[in-house]
């Protein structure tokens, strides 16, 4: 996935409202202070103090409220990006391009289909000669160190109860007959495995455990992530414990 426009640098004066940020960034006629939208609902651990190095994208669309939309953020270890409505875009070119080899093969690939209570899964994979695929993607963008000392990719960051709900209802798709899947995609390049945060959400990490036992799969990848755009990078192992 490419950014339609070029990012801007600059640094982060403050997040707030969750959704606004004020950033600093140079102009031709000096240093401006701009709002950008912050597509991401969660706590933003780690990526959001201020005084970090952001990464702005003019808005496209001119009927936008604001001008300019929060794409990625310097952790140091890697870029992240920020963003969660990216994730969706980049397993839909993964699917078109065979790059998640656990999910190819499906000939039709269908986006946002209602199913469950009031839901929408991201992704119906489906094909003439073998059960539906329920594909739900969560965005990943916290890292903190194992007790080894490994770049541990963790989610969520903050409480979800909408996503217990979403495993509860992908558990469902799989004793009805289908196929479920739950893909967390780390928005950074920097982790070498995932695990459920469960001191930030010890709920949705039961409900994630529960979950895999009853049928669901967790499979977990990387991103390469860049000023330029996104691609899917490889396979992270799941750890439940």
């Amino acid at each position: 996935m490419q950014f339609q426009n070029p990012l801007v640098r600059g640094e982060l004066l403050k997040r707030y409202k969750r959704f606004l940020a004020d950033v600093r960034i140079e102009t031709d006629d000096g240093a401006e202070d701009v709002v950008a939208h912050c597509a991401n609902p969660g706590s933003m651990l780690g990526l959001a103090e201020p005084g970090v190095s952001v990464w702005l994208q003019r808005n496209p669309n001119p009927k936008a409220k604001l001008d300019w939309r929060w794409e990625l953020t310097d952790a140091g270890s890697s870029l992240v990006c920020i963003n969660t409505g990216r994730a969706n875009q980049v397993v839909a070119e993964a699917l078109e391009t065979d790059a998640i080899p656990e999910l190819t093969g499906y000939g039709a690939i269908r986006p946002e289909v209602k199913y469950g209570n009031a839901s929408r899964i991201d992704f119906l994979l489906q094909d003439s000669d073998r059960p539906d695929a329920y594909l739900e993607v969560k965005s990943v963008t916290l890292s903190r160190s194992s007790t080894d000392g490994e770049p541990t990719a963790e989610f969520p960051d903050s409480r979800t109860q909408r996503g217990t709900k979403h495993l509860q209802e992908l558990t469902d798709m799989h004793q009805a007959g289908h196929r479920a899947v739950m893909l967390f995609l780390v928005q950074r390049g920097d982790c070498t495995h995932f695990r459920p945060a469960r001191d930030i959400d010890p709920v949705y990490a039961d409900a994630l455990t529960a979950a895999v036992h009853a049928g669901v799969e967790a499979i977990c990848y990387g991103v390469d992530v860049s000023v330029e755009g996104l691609s899917v990078k490889s396979r992270l192992p799941v750890y439940l414990d």
